[in-house]
């Protein structure tokens, strides 16, 4: 499979679902709305937006648009198979465990361990594949009519203590303990079921997608290899619970598919990148390392040539970059950390000449809209950041940081309503970041201050009783 660097523009995944129903792999049981006890799909799409707002607002997340979009494009990839509707979110945490979830309605979430531990762009597709089983098998729903509708107190109560053990062990042990102990017994009888259901649908995803199927084998060894040092959490605890026989299952199933090759230098590039560039992102890159390995290797130097950014040590970023010569996979990521370097020097002329042309050749690219926005603000120039940025909107309305951008841009603007919508999209940062009750007030406040025109009125009490909504929502 050959990958190209992503767009994430708005028709990138078709959700017709041609190829999935063609494909001679598809042998997924057929999980009717109409059966009893399932949730509705709306139902479920609430439910993930309301997780997705509590995991926003309790765990720690890399925002990075160019990461963001390259794991997408591999998420995308996969879930394209499924007859699900467009996906919530995909998020990527700055946590150093490896682990992932899937929450009803298509919201993925991945840590930033996960992909800095394993060995390949497989790997990360075939932990991506089993997640979206658990959804399109809709396990949770299943699970909620089992628990006589404690469902989503357990899955809160699970990401508090991820939060929590995050920075002791032992507390975010006792959280989970708390919020789950009553489901113990049958919940664990059914997660076995469920972990094989998803092993075998995810593994079709996965073939389809055109990825080796071994490479869910591949990323179970991983884990357990990790698991093992866990000492401080007993294994039922762990949200995939491991076994030999499991594992053993997983490799003899991979290995019913045709043989082929599934690697390529491209393929290999592109994991490079992404796995560097989390690692350092996520604080846990070695500069020692990266320094040993910068010479021989492109996707480190570009990592460390970031670390150095982070770092303010802008003449031994630039010393990196003017000696890189991107290939075309390398490309985007190379300008963006060139206008990052010289937005740290200050030097917005300079950022505004690298990203611009950039922009033009993609200008559906959401990494170079944002980073372009972003360099116009800085350069006084709200209006034309403005007009890049409610492009967006419609597109991915959940995204936090094209909020925050367009709040600082409309605080720069000459609009005569720009207090209005300055609280307007403050209250969107805020929603989004899983502080319901203040975007309702920023919210209130843009209401009482929106006489004229009536159609800004209008929208705003539109989106006010949608907000209220669903911060009323209860599964």
């Amino acid at each position: 499979m050959t990958q190209s660097p992503s767009t994430w523009s708005q028709d990138a995944v078709d959700w017709t679902h041609a190829t999935a129903e063609k494909n001679q792999y598809i042998d997924v049981p057929n999980i009717g709305s109409g059966q009893v006890g399932l949730l509705s799909r709306q139902t479920e799409r609430e439910i993930g937006e309301k997780v997705l707002r509590q995991v926003r607002q309790q765990l720690p997340e890399i925002q990075d648009a160019w990461l963001e979009d390259e794991i997408y494009q591999i998420f995308a990839s996969i879930y394209s198979q499924t007859t699900m509707g467009k996906p919530i979110a995909l998020i990527l945490l700055r946590e150093p465990q490896i682990n992932a979830f899937a929450v009803p309605g298509g919201l993925f979430a991945i840590n930033a361990g996960t992909i800095t531990s394993v060995k390949s762009l497989d790997e990360i597709a075939g932990v991506m594949a089993h997640e979206i089983a658990h959804v399109t098998q809709r396990h949770y729903s299943r699970s909620k009519e089992s628990f006589k509708g404690q469902g989503l107190l357990s899955l809160v109560g699970l990401l508090a203590g991820i939060a929590i053990s995050s920075q002791s062990p032992d507390a975010g042990a006792a959280v989970m303990l708390g919020t789950q102990a009553v489901l113990l017994d049958k919940q664990l009888a059914y997660s076995r079921e469920q972990e094989r259901e998803a092993d075998r649908v995810g593994m079709q995803y996965l073939a389809i997608a055109g990825y080796n199927p071994e490479s869910m084998a591949d990323f179970f060894e991983t884990m357990q290899r990790s698991t093992s040092r866990l000492s401080y959490l007993p294994d039922f605890w762990l949200t995939h619970p491991l076994t030999s026989e499991r594992m053993s299952e997983a490799r003899l199933r991979a290995r019913q598919y045709p043989v082929q090759s599934y690697q390529s230098i491209q393929k290999q590039q592109l994991f490079d990148l992404i796995r560097w560039r989390t690692a350092v992102l996520a604080g846990s890159a070695d500069l020692a390392q990266l320094k040993a390995l910068a010479p021989r290797h492109p996707a480190v130097a570009l990592a460390l040539a970031s670390y150095y950014i982070q770092q303010a040590q802008y003449v031994e970023a630039k010393q990196i970059l003017d000696k890189f010569q991107p290939n075309s996979l390398q490309k985007n990521l190379y300008t963006l950390i060139q206008t990052d370097l010289a937005i740290g020097q200050q030097h917005y002329e300079g950022a505004l000449n690298h990203i611009l042309p950039a922009y033009r050749i993609a200008p559906e690219n959401r990494a170079m809209t944002l980073k372009l926005a972003e360099v116009y603000i800085l350069k006084q120039q709200p209006q034309e950041a403005i007009r890049l940025l409610n492009d967006l909107t419609l597109r991915f309305p959940s995204d936090v940081h094209m909020w925050q951008l367009l709040q600082q841009a409309e605080s720069l603007s000459d609009s005569p309503v720009r207090a209005i919508n300055v609280l307007r999209y403050r209250a969107e940062v805020q929603f989004w970041n899983g502080h319901e009750e203040e975007a309702i007030k920023s919210l209130l406040h843009a209401q009482r201050l929106a006489q004229e025109p009536l159609s800004l009125n209008a929208k705003i009490a539109a989106r006010l009783q949608a907000m209220q909504e669903a911060r009323q929502f209860k599964p």
